[in-house]
């Protein structure tokens, strides 16, 4: 069992819980995941990124947000409540190395798990500048923590409500014209991380890409999380997270994500009703 010590809401629909988790605290490394099933063996399987852990006090942090039915059925869940089964960490961690100069760009919920990553690159001696961007003001997550990492942080929103109005893709390809970063690391939503892929290809920067994909057992047995990449079939679960982004073939994976849209759009909308929370309410 493990118990939430510390329940926040980040923005609409948005959670960030802190777990009781030693082991996994121990053990974690920035870059992995965990499979999280609130009641037991037969819920579902839910996979998210470790956003953070403190070995000392033996806690791990999850960020998710309540899009389908097991993710609202968590957001439920109180401080105090035990999650009964957590899987992890699970996946390759984050190569962290002295790259020089860093650039770290986060969309919407993508922002939780880049800060692990960010902070390692950081702590390794790294020059790091960070991007993060949302749709607009309501949704941005973490803002605190990243500008405590980058002084320089840039904040865009699509509808301009804060920050720069824009999408992330601009002001990195500025810094790629104008500080000519060594390293890209980018998280969030998959159309975000091909542009941003586009975007640092012609200037020939390594650029890492960590997938959200369709995940089921987490270890490589069912398949559901295949992706493309340099024409060859990998598993997120055990090969990634994180992939060349060059390399990634975007179109394939955006198709992929879409087989269940229809389910969740229902699940999303038969929650609320059953739960009676409104939509950003919890």
């Amino acid at each position: 069992m493990y118990r939430i010590l510390k329940k926040e809401k980040l923005s609409a629909e948005v959670f960030r819980f802190t777990l009781e988790a030693p082991m996994i605290a121990r053990e974690r490394k920035a870059g992995q995941f965990v499979i999280v099933q609130k009641g037991g063996d037969f819920e579902e399987r839910i996979p998210l990124t470790i956003a953070d852990a403190d070995e000392e006090k033996g806690t791990i942090t999850i960020v998710f947000q309540a899009i389908g039915e097991g993710t609202h059925r968590l957001a439920l869940m109180e401080e105090g409540d035990s999650i009964e089964n957590v899987l992890g960490p699970l996946g390759r961690p984050t190569h962290i190395e002295k790259y020089g100069r860093c650039v770290c760009v986060g969309g919407g919920i993508g922002v939780a798990p880049l800060y692990p990553i960010a902070k390692a690159l950081k702590e390794k001696g790294n020059d790091v500048r960070i991007i993060i961007g949302a749709r607009n003001e309501s949704l941005l997550i973490e803002e605190d923590e990243m500008r405590a990492l980058d002084e320089n942080l840039i904040v865009v929103t699509d509808d301009g409500s804060y920050g720069r109005k824009g999408v992330v893709t601009e002001p990195l390809k500025e810094l790629c014209e104008e500080w000519k970063p060594d390293f890209v690391v980018t998280i969030g939503p998959t159309v975000m991380m091909k542009f941003c892929a586009l975007t640092t290809k012609p200037y020939g920067i390594k650029t890492l890409a960590s997938l959200n994909t369709i995940m089921i057992d987490g270890t490589g047995m069912c398949g559901g999380c295949r992706v493309s990449v340099g024409g060859r079939t990998q598993f997120v679960c055990v090969d990634g997270p994180e992939f060349d982004a060059h390399e990634v073939d975007w179109d394939n994976m955006m198709t992929r994500q879409r087989t269940y849209s229809d389910y969740e759009r229902e699940a999303h909308h038969r929650c609320h009703l059953e739960t009676g929370i409104k939509e950003g309410e919890a």
